[in-house]
């Protein structure tokens, strides 16, 4: 689990929020500079969920009030305040129609019952992007309300311990528990109930896209590192790179992670401009990390055994790199959502 202090140091440095306004302490930029910050995380093989934190202040920036963004937003950008997105559920994963957590409406104030899994910085955040259901009789999608929650000293509140996961081992990942919660009505994001699931989906964009930074990154990282093993390892009396099958190998990968690039930089482009729309987003994340996932693999097989030693980085980038086919929205999700617009 990351030290706490590592999110007040990335503070000071200016890697939170670089691509909000400065009025609300961001950095002023675009999601170039996002983008930036999150590929050169990737490269260095840190897992430091940054662009978390920036989904959960475009979710203020995007649909908070002023009071939220005046209060938060600073906050976040300091790192002295972690955020954490809560959408999935033990029985639900990327289902979001089964959305069981509730959120009811007393007064002045909402109350929350229900769990979360798989809530990356759980353990650290105190401010939660949580979604739960409002109205249980209206259909699926439209039941669905986000809320900003802030966790220290909340009675009902409570933390599982940090799950065990197969990779990303320096990011923390647990559940999340609500137990008859208590929260402002203010806490209702966007004002109005049952906007959640859109909410949802234009915010998806920017995670999903962030994904896609990493996974080009980690491909064009795993084909250098590899390179620079076939050339050293000597096998036969001759380099690996001497082999016709490790040159066909990696001629494979390093066009793999050029195309990846060049589609990327297309939706990035997109983006920036308005133009890339939820399906596109689905269709970068779910490309890009399954050819990141078969070249991160090529690439081990062309270390032979030492590739699955974790002393070795290419073993630690497979072990990190698989999860991407499932976070922000399984694969076959999206290929069912990229399907629908067809």
């Amino acid at each position: 689990m990351p030290d706490p202090e590592a999110w007040t140091k990335a503070g000071q440095a200016g890697l939170l929020l670089v691509d909000l306004p400065v009025e609300y302490g961001g950095g002023g930029g675009s999601f170039v500079h996002e983008a930036i910050v999150v590929e050169e995380l990737a490269k260095a093989g840190v897992n430091f969920a940054s662009y978390i934190q920036d989904g959960v202040a475009h979710y203020i920036h995007a649909y908070g009030d002023e009071a939220q963004k005046l209060s938060l937003l600073p906050r976040l950008a300091e790192g002295t305040l972690v955020g954490a997105v809560a959408l999935t559920e033990p029985a639900g994963g990327s289902d979001l129609q089964s959305l069981a957590t509730t959120a009811r409406r007393v007064g002045d104030e909402y109350i929350i019952n229900g769990s979360k899994t798989f809530v990356t910085s759980g353990s650290l955040m105190s401010l939660v992007c949580l979604a739960a259901r409002t109205d249980p009789a209206a259909p699926p999608m439209r039941g669905i309300s986000m809320f900003l929650v802030e966790t220290e000293g909340l009675a009902g509140f409570q933390r599982g311990q940090p799950l065990e996961k197969a990779g990303m081992h320096g990011q923390d990942t647990c559940e999340i528990f609500f137990d008859e919660v208590r929260v402002p009505a203010s806490s209702l994001l966007g004002g109005r109930e049952g906007q959640g699931f859109g909410q949802i989906m234009e915010r998806m964009v920017y995670e999903r896209l962030a994904i896609g930074v990493i996974a080009a990154a980690t491909m064009e990282k795993a084909v250098r590192i590899t390179l620079t093993y076939v050339n050293e390892r000597m096998a036969y009396g001759k380099p690996l790179m001497d082999l016709q099958n490790t040159r066909m190998r990696l001629a494979e990968c390093a066009t793999k992670a050029h195309v990846c690039r060049v589609f990327l930089d297309d939706c990035i482009q997109r983006y920036l401009v308005g133009r890339l729309e939820p399906a596109a987003a689905a269709e970068v994340k779910y490309w890009l990390t399954e050819c990141e996932c078969e070249v991160v693999d090529a690439c081990l097989q062309l270390h032979g055994g030492y590739g699955y030693m974790t002393e070795y980085e290419i073993a630690r980038m497979w072990q990190d790199s698989r999860v991407h086919r499932i976070f922000a929205g399984a694969n076959e999700v999206l290929m069912e959502m990229i399907a629908w617009s067809l």
